[in-house]
C-alpha cells in the first residue's frame, strides 16, 4: 500500500448492467475520483456507460475491447468489478496476472457483493488478491447505508456503553424481483434470493453487532440454521411472466431458484456472550418498491429502520397517466396512488459513502472498512445457510464441507 497519497484516484469499470450506473451516480457525491475506463463484452454497453461518465462529469471515460487493455493503461490505478457473479473468480485471475507480470501499474480493486459463487471461489479472489499486492474493498453497501452509520454510532456511544452491548439483529431486505435474466438463473448467479439478497443482511447485521473499532471477526460463528421457499415465482401465470420478460433461459417450470430465504445467525463475541442475527430475503414483495428493515436491540434500547418509512411521499390519483419508471424509489411497483420517495436512494443506501471510503482509503493506501476477507466470511455464512435449508439441520461452524459446497439450485443438470 503507498505510503504518499495521490491527489485523484482513476478507476476502472468492469460490467455496465444495473448496478454500475447505481455506482457512477452515487459517485457524483465523492471527491478526488476520476472514472476512466470501462470494459464489458458489448460495445454498444460500453459506450453508453462512457457517455454516462461523461454527462455526469466524472472524467474522461475510454471504452475498452478488453479487460487487459484496461489494466494497462496508463490512467487506470484500481479497478471495481460489477460483473454477474459467474465473471468474478475470471476477472480477478485477469488482473492478478496482469499486475504480477508488471504489465499493470493498476494498485487495488473493490468488487460488488457476493464476492464469488462459493466459498472457495471467495477464498481464491481473496489470494489472488493479496498475491498481487492489491488493496482491495468489498462493496457491501448497507454497512455504509446513511441510517446504518448514525445508528450505530448512537447506539454503542450512548446505549451499549452504560448498559451493555446489543446482542439481536434482525435485518430484511424484499423486492418484486431481479432485472436481468442471469440473477434468475442459478447456475450463472450461484443461487437466487439468499445469495442474492442476504449477503446484505448478514453483512449489515454483523457490523451492526460489532464493537466500533474492532473488526468484524471479533465475532466467531458458532452456527447457522436456514430455510428457502419457492412463493411466488414456480406459480404457472409468473412462469410464463419469467418467459416473457427474459426467453427461455429463465424456465422457472423446470429450473427455479428460490424466491424466499430466511437465516438465523448464531455468535460468540470475545467474552462468550451469545448473539443473534435474524435475516430475511424476498423477490416476492409486492409493495411500492425495495423494501430494507434493520433492527438492532440490547439489553435497554431498540433500533430500527425502514427504508419505505420516507419522510417525503407523492399522491398521483387515476387520472395521472404515465409509463412504467422506477423514478421514485428502487423496483417501483406502481404510477399512482400514495407512494413514498426517496429523495437520494445513492445515498440511504450507502452507495455514496461505501464509495467514497474506498476512493479515500485505495488514494491514501489505507485499509478498507469491508475488505474481501469480510467477502469470504460472508460467503461462509450463506452456504451454511443453504446447506441448512438443504438438509433440514443446525449447520455448525466451522465447518470444511462448506468450502467447496454449491447450493441444489445452482448445481449443474439439476
Amino acid at each position: 500500500m503507498s505510503a504518499q497519497p495521490r491527489k485523484r484516484l482513476r478507476i476502472g469499470v468492469v460490467g455496465t448492467g444495473f448496478i454500475a450506473e447505481f455506482h457512477l451516480r452515487s459517485m457524483v457525491g465523492v471527491r478526488h475520483v476520476d472514472v476512466t475506463g470501462v470494459y464489458s463484452r458489448k460495445p454498444e454497453n460500453r459506450a453508453r456507460i462512457a457517455k454516462l461518465v461523461a454527462d455526469l462529469g466524472l472524467g474522461d471515460c475510454t471504452s475498452h475491447d478488453s479487460l487487459a487493455a484496461m489494466l494497462q493503461a496508463e490512467d487506470v490505478d484500481a479497478i471495481w468489478i460489477l460483473s454477474p457473479n459467474d465473471t468474478r473468480i475470471d476477472t480477478m485471475r485477469t488482473i492478478h496476472d496482469e499486475v504480477v507480470s508488471g504489465r499493470s501499474k493498476v494498485f487495488a480493486v473493490a468488487c460488488e457483493k457476493p464476492l464469488a459463487r462459493t466459498v472457495a471461489d471467495a477464498r481464491e479472489m481473496l489470494r489472488l488478491a493479496e498475491a498481487a499486492k492489491l488493496n482491495h474493498g468489498y462493496l457491501e453497501n448497507q454497512v455504509f447505508a446513511t441510517p446504518v452509520i448514525r445508528g450505530k454510532e448512537i447506539i454503542w456511544r450512548r446505549a451499549a456503553s452504560t448498559t451493555g452491548r446489543p446482542y439481536l439483529a434482525r435485518a430484511a431486505e424484499e423486492h418484486s424481483g431481479p432485472h436481468e435474466p442471469w440473477f434468475w438463473q442459478g447456475e450463472k448467479q450461484g443461487g437466487g434470493v439468499l445469495l442474492d439478497m442476504m449477503c446484505h443482511s448478514v453483512e449489515v447485521a454483523r457490523h451492526l453487532l460489532t464493537e466500533p473499532g474492532k473488526k468484524r471477526d471479533s465475532l466467531t460463528v458458532k452456527g447457522v440454521n436456514g430455510m428457502v421457499a419457492n412463493l411466488k415465482w414456480t406459480r404457472p401465470h409468473y412462469i410464463d411472466d419469467l418467459k416473457k420478460r427474459f426467453g427461455a433461459e429463465v424456465d422457472y417450470g423446470n429450473r427455479p431458484s428460490e424466491d424466499f430465504a430466511r437465516g438465523n445467525v448464531m455468535l460468540e463475541d470475545e467474552d462468550g456472550n451469545e448473539l443473534i442475527i435474524e435475516a430475511t430475503t424476498s423477490w416476492a414483495y409486492v409493495g411500492a418498491g425495495l423494501r430494507i428493515q434493520l433492527e438492532l436491540l440490547g439489553p435497554e434500547y431498540a433500533m430500527e429502520f425502514n427504508s419505505l418509512g420516507t419522510g417525503l411521499k407523492v399522491f398521483m390519483s387515476r387520472a395521472v397517466q404515465g409509463g412504467e419508471g422506477e423514478d421514485l424509489v428502487e423496483k417501483q411497483n406502481a404510477e399512482q396512488g400514495l407512494m413514498p420517495v426517496l429523495e437520494d436512494e445513492a445515498g440511504v443506501y450507502g452507495y455514496t459513502d461505501e464509495n467514497r471510503h474506498m476512493v479515500e482509503c485505495f488514494r491514501k493506501g489505507e485499509e478498507p472498512l469491508e475488505t474481501f476477507a469480510d467477502g469470504v466470511a460472508v460467503m461462509e455464512i450463506l452456504m451454511g445457510l443453504y446447506l441448512s435449508a438443504e438438509t433440514g439441520e443446525t449447520v455448525r461452524f466451522p465447518n470444511p464441507e462448506l468450502e467447496h459446497y454449491v447450493p441444489v439450485v445452482a448445481r449443474p443438470g439439476r
